[in-house]
């Protein structure tokens, strides 16, 4: 089965309400698609976002790697050479994570379609459903009272607040949202690296003498302070997490050793892909850490394969993939069901997509 083209499209899904955070606002998601196909016919479909102030990674950027470095590596290549297809892959080109990314997920789906079986199975997995928390965007207290009231009718039980920005405003809106829905829910809060380390331990110090009973804080501090990230996980009772400090098993690792997190937040994006996922999966069950598996703000492909890992590894126990819950609409067709903060997978081969509803290919 040989790899004959890897094509390249784009496409986009308006919100249903515009994503705040503290720094910015977006109205849809607008992903690259990449489509591996082959001499037997069958296709591998992968996907990512451009995000260019966490990854680098812009639409140009994204496709130019495609074009420049990684097709010409791939093309002619054994399909269901999964190791060697992606060690190909990690050698194309320096970082571009993101790109690496679309085209790791592609060709696992392609493997997995090789073989006749949905991913999930050829990782030990089941496939059972899981549930992921939801983000309510920043507005004013009240609206995101509400906001969060609504998402508790709906179902979810985990809700994910960014701060950092306005810590007075940041009581203010946990207050509100705490008041709101009460203590059946669980409260964790991203700061996206808006704290430095001292400043960190006493606002999350007030927050737990508030009572907002948080169940964990995502990279209180910047991503390439250690030391400040080991400062405030053994100085706070809350358990914090490392996002922007981890893009590696190598990062893994060196958090552990250091303690400078109880656990780390996986995003395929950042770590480009599957296989170095599930190399920092591992790490973290060496030391005995549970992991948080998160996204960008994303579409269902890239999402539908983070499931299709989720769903296997016991030790993922914190779920933040609700980007395509967040669209009004779908542009794919097949992969994970979402319904409410519950996910589910079908057992088609691979990752189960099907086509797109609309795309514009390149």
């Amino acid at each position: 089965m040989k790899i004959t083209k890897v094509r390249t499209g784009t496409v986009s899904a308006p919100l249903k309400k515009p994503f705040k955070t503290a720094v910015r606002s977006v109205d849809s998601i607008r992903d690259v698609i990449v489509a591996v196909e082959t001499d037997s016919g069958l296709i591998g479909y992968g996907e990512a976002p451009p995000t260019g102030a966490i990854t680098g990674d812009t639409t140009g950027a994204i496709l130019g790697a495609i074009d420049d470095h990684i097709r010409p590596t791939l093309i002619g290549r054994d399909g269901e050479d999964l190791e060697g297809n992606l060690t190909a892959l990690d050698h194309s080109i320096m970082g571009n994570t993101s790109p690496k990314a679309a085209l790791d997920i592609a060709l696992h789906d392609l493997w997995a379609q090789s073989l006749g079986a949905p991913l999930y199975r050829l990782f030990g997995g089941t496939g059972s459903a899981i549930e992921t928390d939801v983000t309510i965007s920043v507005n004013e207290p009240e609206e995101m009272a509400q906001d969060a009231a609504n998402a508790l009718s709906q179902g979810y039980k985990v809700l994910k607040i960014k701060v950092g920005k306005e810590p007075s405003k940041d009581f203010d809106r946990l207050a509100a949202i705490r008041d709101a829905v009460g203590y059946d829910v669980a409260i964790r809060i991203d700061a996206n690296q808006g704290w430095a380390p001292s400043e960190a331990v006493k606002i999350l110090g007030h927050m737990e003498k508030a009572g907002f009973d948080l169940e964990l804080v995502e990279q209180p501090v910047k991503g390439g302070d250690l030391d400040g990230m080991a400062y405030v996980t053994a100085n706070t009772s809350i358990p914090v997490v490392a996002d922007e400090s981890i893009w590696s098993a190598s990062d893994a690792l060196e958090i552990f050793r250091r303690k400078a997190a109880d656990m780390v937040n996986i995003k395929l994006m950042k770590c480009g892909g599957l296989r170095e996922a599930r190399r920092i999966i591992a790490i973290s069950e060496t030391f005995g850490a549970q992991v948080m598996l998160g996204s960008m703000l994303e579409g269902k492909i890239s999402v539908t394969a983070a499931v299709h890992l989720a769903s296997a590894y016991g030790a993922i126990t914190r779920i933040d993939l609700d980007g395509p819950l967040l669209c009004a609409s779908d542009p794919v067709e097949g992969g994970a069901n979402f319904v409410g903060p519950g996910i589910t997978l079908c057992d088609d081969p691979g990752l189960g997509i099907r086509g797109f509803r609309e795309i514009q290919w390149h």
